[in-house]
């Protein structure tokens, strides 16, 4: 039997597909490589605009993926020691779409998520190998595992070391940004005049990211200029980290002492350079494995979201995947580059010399009010459906 579309992951990007798929009644089957799905990784911001894809799909979704995690009154940015340089209240983004950005641990997200899915069309501990073009037109594709399937299509959600990328798209390049980074989940109490505040520190060539996820949990990650590749010693990795903030507020190194050795983890921050397409005839990728950005901008989640929900409507509206694929990109296109260009500028400006602080904290400080307001609005907006 001939798949209609095998989707091709089970990260975030990967799962609304689905979800949008069963609820347009687009049929499917996902392929993932794990055997099974556990509460692992860090921590991750939904903001409005995923948030209205999680609501079309399903009201007890978004509220159970909401009860599930930390919505925020402010989004702030603030100096090593904690003094703000741009104040956010979320107050309006509320009142126009109902909800304000929130954190959650992204393992449960993903579980979540997974819940949800029409389990029959998921297949579990699948790991993509290649796939093969058929004289009709259709796709064979091959497992690790020595097992292989016939589809119509195939959707690449698998990431930013995306394997469908790489061989539909073999000169792709993964750009590393020259930036390391620490994630955490801490077990602490933020207080009341911070737990509903999403906020980065930026000084001392370091940055530092904080935002309450659920009672107690609290997610941090910490980037510094590095580079790639590098090992961490596990036995003195806290130390390094409490030495390496040392001149910021006490709450940072409070917020380390307090997370396990086992829950910090540690990455490279790489995106993607631009690629002229996402699709080729019946194939066409979605999330990090088109797009990849950095998460300076906390938009990498929250477009692969976008991505499913405008896939699928693109979808269901057109005569053939082709010209689905190809709408799709050419709508899509534009916002996404925009997001991935202006998140690397901020991991740059995010990190820079004493005289470049100045310079950044002055414009961030004095950019009215009114323009951050219509950015946002702009960036939370749905266009169509």
């Amino acid at each position: 039997m001939v798949n209609t579309i095998a989707i091709i992951g089970g990260g975030i990007g990967g799962f609304v597909t689905a979800l949008s798929f069963d609820k347009l009644n687009i049929p499917y089957t996902l392929y993932e490589r794990a055997a099974c799905l556990k509460v692992v990784g860090a921590g991750i911001w939904l903001s409005p605009n995923a948030l209205q894809v999680l609501e079309w799909i399903n009201p007890e979704l978004l509220k159970e993926i909401q009860d599930s995690g930390n919505s925020f009154n402010r989004i702030l940015v603030a100096n090593h020691k904690l003094k703000p340089i741009s104040d956010s209240d979320q107050k309006f983004v509320r009142e126009k779409f109902g909800y304000t950005t929130m954190a959650i641990h992204r393992g449960k997200l993903q579980q979540i998520l997974y819940k949800y899915i029409k389990q029959e069309n998921i297949v579990l501990d699948k790991t993509f190998k290649e796939y093969v073009q058929n004289s009709d037109k259709s796709l064979k594709v091959n497992f690790t595992d020595g097992t292989s399937i016939q589809t119509k299509s195939i959707i690449g959600a698998d990431g930013i070391h995306s394997c469908v990328r790489k061989q539909l798209f073999p000169n792709s390049k993964i750009r590393y940004t020259g930036q390391t980074c620490w994630r955490g989940i801490s077990d602490y109490n933020l207080g009341s005049e911070l737990e509903s505040v999403g906020f980065t520190l930026w000084g001392q060539k370091f940055q530092f990211g904080i935002s309450k996820i659920s009672e107690g949990k609290v997610y941090w990650f910490a980037v510094k200029l590095s580079e790639p590749n590098l090992k961490d010693d596990k036995e003195n990795l806290k130390n390094k980290l409490t030495n390496m903030f040392s001149g910021y507020h006490p709450l940072v190194n409070d917020l380390i002492k307090n997370t396990s050795i086992d829950n910090i983890i540690r990455g490279d921050l790489s995106d993607l350079e631009l690629l002229q397409k996402w699709n080729s005839q019946n194939i066409c990728l979605i999330g990090d494995a088109a797009h990849s950005m950095t998460p300076d901008l906390g938009q990498g989640g929250a477009q692969a979201i976008e991505d499913a929900f405008y896939i699928a409507h693109f979808i269901k509206e057109s005569n053939t995947l082709e010209t689905a694929y190809d709408d799709f990109y050419a709508y899509r296109k534009s916002k996404v580059e925009k997001l991935v260009k202006q998140s690397r500028i901020t991991s740059k400006i995010a990190i820079t010399n004493r005289f470049g602080e100045i310079i950044r904290n002055f414009i961030l400080k004095y950019t009215p009010e009114k323009y951050m307001k219509k950015q946002m609005v702009e960036l939370y907006q749905l266009d169509k459906w």
